[in-house]
C-alpha cells in the first residue's frame, strides 16, 4: 500500500491538482495544510530549499515540489505519475 503525504496551502491550484490525482489513483494520502495547523517550519526541516507547494512525499521520500511547469493539468506530473505508477 502506498503511503503519501502532500503538505499544501489555501488557494493553492497545483495542490488541488496533486489531491485530485491522489484521488483519480486511489490512494489515501495525509494531507498537511499549513492554513489548518500544521507547521511549516516541520516542512523547511524535511526540504529546507523548498519555495513552492505542494511537497509530495510518497513512501517516505520527496516526489516534487509544485512549481509551474511540473502540475500544469490533473495527471500531468510525470514523476507522481512515475511513482504511483498503475495505482
Amino acid at each position: 500500500m502506498i503511503k503519501a503525504v502532500i503538505w499544501s496551502k489555501p488557494s493553492c491550484p497545483h495542490c488541488v491538482q496533486a489531491k485530485s490525482l491522489m484521488k483519480m489513483k486511489g490512494i489515501e494520502y495525509e494531507e498537511k495544510n499549513i492554513a489548518e495547523g500544521h507547521d511549516i517550519r516541520e516542512m523547511f526541516k524535511l526540504v529546507p530549499n523548498a519555495r513552492t507547494m505542494p511537497q509530495i512525499w510518497v513512501d517516505g521520500e520527496l516526489v516534487n515540489g509544485g512549481t509551474p511547469g511540473e502540475l500544469t493539468h490533473i495527471g500531468g506530473h510525470h514523476e507522481l505519475q512515475q511513482v504511483l505508477g498503475g495505482q
